[in-house]
């Protein structure tokens, strides 16, 4: 049932939802781990790892409008804005600024700075796009991590692979934040 939020005169938003029963997944089933990591390298991947989980869970079962919907005015972010950026971002860490790959950057193709959010569209080929695009992202960049045993690589950009695993945990990190707030705003699903 919608809630009024009085900060919006009038607007109706989902109502707030949250116990054990609505979780993305239950304690038992949830694929993220509760740490336990021994070493550098094992701490940084899972909580790299953990962190992709959560965005992925966070944009699950929900349909085209639902990902588009842009519920926290007047900001242009959107689930499927932040999954469309995250992929733009494994795109240029791992891609081009560590690997060195010579690519056009995705999601940058004209004027628009924030076409990554911007183009964040309620259509059902839009979604399927960016889902692929940031698995693809995600797969090269686990099988570029895999091959390379030194944290102290660096990239053709002159980071490190321990800088930019660093930095891509913080950047999943305030993202998810993002996200935990956009999903209340969509259909009131909290926690996790």
């Amino acid at each position: 049932m919608p809630s009024t939020d009085p900060s919006h005169q009038g607007a109706q938003w989902p109502a707030r939802r949250f116990g054990w029963s609505d979780m993305f997944a239950a304690p038992e089933d949830d694929p993220r781990s509760e740490g336990g990591f021994r070493g550098e390298r094992a701490t940084l991947l899972g909580y790299l790892r953990d962190q992709r989980l959560t965005l992925e869970m966070k944009c699950s079962d929900l349909d085209a409008d639902g990902l588009a919907r842009r519920a926290v005015e007047p900001s242009n972010l959107s689930l499927l804005g932040l999954l469309r950026h995250m992929a733009k971002v494994e795109h240029i860490w791992f891609r081009l600024r560590l690997a060195g790959q010579d690519l056009p950057r995705l999601y940058s193709g004209g004027d628009d700075r924030d076409e990554d959010f911007n183009g964040a569209r309620p259509d059902p080929e839009v979604v399927a796009e960016a889902w692929n695009a940031w698995r693809a992202e995600v797969a090269f960049a686990e099988r570029f991590m895999a091959e390379e045993p030194d944290l102290d690589m660096v990239g053709t950009s002159g980071h490190t692979l321990r800088e930019v695993l660093v930095h891509m945990i913080e950047e999943y990190a305030r993202h998810n934040g993002h996200a935990d707030l956009l999903r209340e705003r969509v259909d009131g699903r909290v926690g996790q």
